[in-house]
């Protein structure tokens, strides 16, 4: 493991009490958490149960060696993968069914504040943004990407409106030397956005954020995975996702209207020809925000948006 993850670092899990309430728990359920992390929601959901079962996917390794050590004692099952593959671990450990499935999305706060794993440019580390570990890192995006996927990752997964700039910035660099740092990355952000831009904030979030989601396959995962999760619920289960940014809220908020949706015929049709009948019944019509105290006490939960469903 990580030294530094025997630093026990502090970890404020976000909307905590909304997703324990929104989840129904049943003692004798069986529930997964698709992001384990450091545990923080799934020591919650352990605690309240008596004869059920807790299962937690994570594909990175640290996060899964750190959880399994917090969550010693209770009847969890820790799984290292991505939770894309829900449905194979389900039925390799005998589960036909959960209660409840919980997935809090985006980057942990263990992997933002460990400055070697690249996902922050606030700090200088080598760009890597992996959050297994493995694979395709942030340094081959940004030193072997073509410019014209290197620009269209960054609108559509930053919504970066000075791709262009940023791009031509990337190329010119690279073009020298490869691009091995965070802050080198950073500086060359900076220098190709308007100044106006660089006084009012920090110009990289949207940049880096569009990388790291091109890195882990954020979107496809995501995808996979909610279908994935809605098929493996009982009747009555409920999924809760927790979203930090536009994007990935946009997939969740469209995939649980599709779900809650019936008919869908034109209303000129005088009866019903599409058959289609709604799967799920929207728990939160509309997204569950922070309080004004979870804001004070936690500055990473202020664009968390929490959306649940329940099977029907």
């Amino acid at each position: 493991m990580d030294k530094k993850l025997s630093e026990k670092p502090i970890h404020i899990p976000v909307l905590l009490n909304e997703v324990i309430e929104g989840l129904n728990i049943k003692p004798d359920g069986t529930y997964i958490d698709c992001t384990l992390g450091f545990a923080g929601h799934s020591l919650e959901i352990a605690e309240r149960l008596d004869n059920g079962r807790l299962i937690g996917f994570d594909r990175d390794p640290d996060a899964c060696a750190a959880a399994a050590e917090k969550l010693a004692g209770y009847n969890c099952t820790v799984v290292n993968r991505r939770f894309s593959f829900i449905k194979e671990e389900a039925d390799r450990l005998g589960v036909s069914g959960a209660d409840g499935i919980l997935m809090d999305l985006g980057v942990s706060s263990y992997q933002l504040d460990t400055a070697e794993r690249g996902f922050s440019y606030h700090e200088d580390a080598p760009l890597d943004m992996r959050m297994s570990r493995d694979g395709l890192s942030a340094y081959d995006v940004v030193n072997e990407y073509p410019a014209d996927r290197l620009r269209q990752i960054l609108y559509d997964y930053g919504e970066e409106k000075f791709a262009q700039g940023i791009v031509r910035g990337i190329e010119q660099a690279r073009a020298e030397k490869p691009i091995r740092t965070t802050l080198e990355l950073a500086e060359i952000i900076k220098r190709n956005v308007p100044l106006k831009v660089r006084r009012e904030k920090n110009p990289c979030k949207k940049t880096f954020q569009a990388i790291r989601i091109e890195v882990n396959s954020e979107m496809e995962e995501l995808e996979k995975g909610l279908n994935a999760a809605f098929e493996l619920l009982n009747k009555g289960g409920r999924l809760a996702v927790i979203t930090f940014h536009s994007i990935e809220d946009r997939a969740v908020k469209n995939m649980f209207k599709e779900l809650c949706t019936g008919c869908t015929c034109p209303p000129s049709f005088p009866v019903c020809v599409c058959h289609k009948t709604p799967r799920a019944v929207a728990v939160t019509k509309k997204p569950t925000v922070a309080s004004e105290e979870e804001l004070l006490r936690n500055h990473r939960s202020r664009s968390a948006k929490l959306r649940i469903i329940e099977k029907l």
